[in-house]
């Protein structure tokens, strides 16, 4: 999935969890409701400055926009995820991930 739609897919979620609507977000952040839905859908190009407002009425850091880990979705892109996290741990945290694991998946 191309960057625009995981940004906008983002910004869903982080808007629905705290219950706005894009009306209502859009008014927090003093931008056009219409805008965001594009924005959501992937369509929208927004400014960091945009970006910035958006994070302000959501209560969250710029970067949180960014964090798009919980949008993979094929065993194969967590797989690949997972293998690079491991690849650079150290000999302490992958000892703490197994524990993890095993105490997730048994």
């Amino acid at each position: 999935m191309d960057s625009p739609k995981l940004l906008g897919r983002r910004l869903r979620s982080l808007r629905q969890t705290r219950g706005l609507t894009q009306e209502r977000l859009g008014e927090l952040a003093n931008l056009n409701y219409k805008y965001l839905g594009s924005v959501e859908r992937g369509e929208g190009n927004p400014s960091l400055l945009v970006l910035e407002r958006i994070a302000v009425a959501l209560e969250v850091e710029l970067s949180d926009l960014f964090r798009f880990a919980h949008e993979e979705t094929s065993p194969k892109a967590l797989r690949t995820s997972l293998d690079h996290l491991l690849a650079a741990a150290d000999v302490e945290q992958l000892q703490m991930a197994c524990k993890l694991l095993r105490a997730l998946l048994t």
